[in-house]
């Protein structure tokens, strides 16, 4: 049996709910399960909206439910010079551009197409700065033009593909053997101006860093792994099994959102409920919910 090496990687940009719980429950019970280990990160790139306040909160909250994580916590916002050394490996390689377009200019490209390609987080980009010249890109670069750096998935893959000798793949335990299609995003955005990194980018080297080998998570972040997985084979990292479990619903249907106080941890807690109360409402215990 291997020793599984999981993680729940939530964002403090708001308070955790029942969703969270069972994420973070599900990672740990598998690790727990396997005599494994079970970390947490905090994924803190977005500086405009992370908070001291929600990830103090975090800590509480998963103490509070019963869990402890292997230390130390790993800070996304502390890995940025890690995150800009694959970056420039990949500038290196050829594989991504700079994009000067803004997402107004975008979306207006789109509503003037005939045909606009829909991807899984709807319209694509249609690829506008990818055929730049080198001394047109240098111009704007040089004038102070903001520009967003985009992986050109297409050559991407080739070059992945080529160098892996053939289609790339990955297995999911509820899905099994899958095929590596990130054309279905189009040019993916790796970096901006005001965050120097992606989520695709920052989780594939933080898995990869941290030694994660089952990376659990809702289905409803099923595609992203596309896009994970070529920027594995592109910067020679090691690649772990999948779990995409089904999201937490609400009554009604509802997945549950930060937005819905009233499912918060927080909140659930100040209103008497015990913490095996709402592991069985998460899915996990045997106390009536």
């Amino acid at each position: 049996m291997n020793h599984e090496v999981t993680r729940f990687a939530p964002s403090p940009t708001g308070f955790l709910h029942l969703g969270h719980a069972h994420a973070a429950l599900f990672a740990a019970k598998l690790a727990e399960d396997t005599g494994g280990r079970f970390l947490l990160r905090i994924e803190d790139i977005d500086r405009g909206r992370c908070r001291t306040e929600y990830e103090d909160a975090i800590f509480e909250d998963l103490r509070w439910l019963g869990l402890n994580w292997v230390e130390p916590v790993w800070r996304q916002s502390e890995h940025m010079t890690d995150y800009a050394r694959a970056l420039e490996r990949l500038e290196s390689d050829g594989l991504v551009y700079p994009c000067f377009c803004t997402r107004k200019e975008i979306q207006a490209e789109i509503k003037n197409a005939v045909h606009a390609p829909h991807g899984p987080d709807g319209f694509l980009y249609p690829g506008t700065c990818r055929g730049l010249s080198k001394s047109e890109r240098e111009n704007r670069i040089g004038e102070g033009t903001a520009f967003a750096l985009r992986l050109d998935t297409v050559r991407a893959l080739r070059r992945a593909e080529a160098a892996n000798g053939g289609p790339l793949g990955w297995t999911d335990r509820a899905g099994g053997r899958q095929k590596c299609d990130p054309t279905m995003f189009g040019d993916v955005v790796l970096a901006r101006k005001d965050t120097p990194t992606s989520y695709h980018l920052s989780v594939t080297l933080d898995d990869h860093a941290q030694g994660v080998s089952l990376v659990t998570r809702g289905k409803d972040l099923f595609p992203a792994t596309h896009i994970q997985r070529i920027l594995q084979a592109l910067l020679d990292l090691d690649v772990p099994e999948y779990h995409h479990h089904e999201l937490l619903c609400d009554p009604t249907g509802r997945r549950y959102a930060k937005r819905d106080q009233a499912h918060s941890l927080r909140a659930l807690k100040n209103a008497g409920v015990t913490p095996g109360n709402v592991r069985a409402m998460a899915g996990f215990g045997n106390e009536q919910p």
